[in-house]
C-alpha cells in the first residue's frame, strides 16, 4: 500500500528531501511525472503523489519518510494496498538507470526474514518412548506384600542438661609484659611533594587567534515551545535532521533553507576572517624581518666598536715596544 500524510501534518519539511523518488511536495505546489505537471494534491500540508510512491522498496528496508517524522503522520493507506512485486516494478520505471538485484532491499524481506528466524531456531521435537504400565497385583501378593504394623517405640529415656560452656569457659590469659610496654612506632614524617607550577605558554607570532573550523562551530538555536536556547554543532546542522531541546524535549527540524542561510554565513565569514588573519600575519613578518635586520646590523657595530676599544688599551704587564736613540 502506498503511504500517505495525514492532517496532523506540521508542514516540518524533514521527508521530503528523504523520499528517493521525490514522490512528496510541500502543499500547493504542482507535482511532475515523466515531465508532464498536475495540479497538487494538498494545498494546506505536505503530499505523497501515490503514483511516484514506492515505499522505499529498493533503495531502504524501511520508510524513509516515516522514519524522520517528528510527529508520526506518514502512514501507510489501507485504502491503496499493494504487492511488494508492483512497488518494485513502479521503481524500476522512475529509475531506469538503476539496478535491482535479488537482494534489493525492503521493508516486506524485513519482517518476513524476522519471521523465520525464530521458526528455523526452533528445536526438533524427540519423540519419548513409553513402557507399559505394570500389572494389577494379584490378591495373594497384595496381601503378602502389606507392610506389617510398626513396633511400639520405647519411651524415651530423660537426659540431664548439659553443663553450662559459660562456667567452663577459662578467662583469657593477661597480656605479657612485652605486649604492655611495647610502644607503638612514631609516625614516619615524609617531606612534601612539591608540585611544579603549570607551564606558561607564551603567545607567538605564528599562533593564529583560537576559532573553531567550520564543522564543530556552535550554531544556536532557540526553541519555539520554551523559548529557552541551546547549540549543536554545524556538523550535525543538516536538512531533514530532528534536533531536540535539552529542557522541554521539544522538537526542531533544520529546513533546506535554514541550512543553506547558515552555511553561506559561516563560510563565507570563515574565508573572510582566515584572508585578513594570513595578511596581517604576513604584514608582521616582514616588519619582525626588517627589525630582526636593524637590531643585528647595530649588534655588530657595537661589536665592532668594543674591538677598537680593545685596541687603544693595552693592559699592565703587557710588552711593550722600547725606544732606542740610535734609530
Amino acid at each position: 500500500m502506498a503511504t500517505i500524510i495525514t492532517s496532523e501534518c506540521i508542514n516540518c519539511g524533514a521527508c521530503e528531501p528523504e523520499c528517493p523518488n521525490t514522490a512528496i511536495y510541500q502543499g500547493g505546489v504542482e507535482w511532475e511525472l515523466t515531465g508532464v505537471t498536475h495540479p497538487p494534491i494538498a494545498t494546506e500540508i505536505f503530499y505523497i503523489v501515490a503514483e511516484k510512491c514506492t515505499e522505499c522498496v529498493g533503495f531502504f528496508d524501511h520508510e524513509a519518510c516515516a522514519a524522520v517524522c517528528p510527529v508520526d503522520c506518514c502512514i501507510p493507506d489501507p485504502k491503496n494496498p499493494e504487492t511488494e512485486g508492483a512497488l518494485l516494478e513502479r521503481a524500476k520505471q522512475l529509475h531506469p538507470e538503476g539496478t535491482f538485484g535479488g537482494d534489493f532491499p525492503s521493508r516486506f524481506r524485513k519482517g518476513g526474514a524476522a519471521a523465520a528466524a525464530p521458526a528455523a531456531e526452533a528445536p526438533q521435537a524427540v519423540p519419548v518412548p513409553t513402557t507399559p504400565p505394570p500389572p494389577a497385583p494379584t490378591p495373594a501378593s497384595a496381601a503378602t506384600a502389606a507392610p506389617k504394623p510398626a513396633s511400639t517405640p520405647a519411651p524415651a529415656q530423660p537426659t540431664e542438661p548439659a553443663p553450662s560452656t559459660a562456667k567452663a569457659a577459662a578467662p583469657p590469659p593477661p597480656p605479657s609484659a612485652a605486649q604492655v610496654a611495647e610502644p607503638a612506632p612514631a609516625p614516619v614524617k615524609t617531606a612534601p611533594v612539591q608540585t611544579p607550577p603549570p607551564a606558561i605558554v607564551q603567545p607567538t607570532a605564528e599562533t593564529p587567534f583560537n576559532i573553531p573550523e567550520i564543522g564543530g562551530w556552535e550554531i544556536p538555536i532557540e526553541c519555539f515551545r520554551c523559548h529557552g536556547t541551546y547549540a549543536v554543532a554545524y556538523k550535525h546542522f543538516r536538512s531533514g535532521v530532528v534536533l531536540y531541546c535539552p529542557s522541554c524535549q521539544g522538537s526542531y527540524v533544520v529546513t533546506t533553507s535554514m541550512h543553506g542561510r547558515v552555511s553561506r554565513a559561516l563560510h563565507q565569514f570563515h574565508g573572510r576572517w582566515r584572508e585578513q588573519f594570513d595578511r596581517f600575519q604576513t604584514e608582521r613578518r616582514k616588519e619582525l624581518e626588517a627589525f630582526e635586520e636593524r637590531q643585528r646590523a647595530q649588534l655588530e657595530a657595537f661589536n665592532e666598536s668594543l674591538k677598537q676599544a680593545s685596541r687603544e688599551f693595552r693592559p699592565p704587564g703587557a710588552p711593550r715596544k722600547r725606544a732606542w736613540i740610535f734609530g
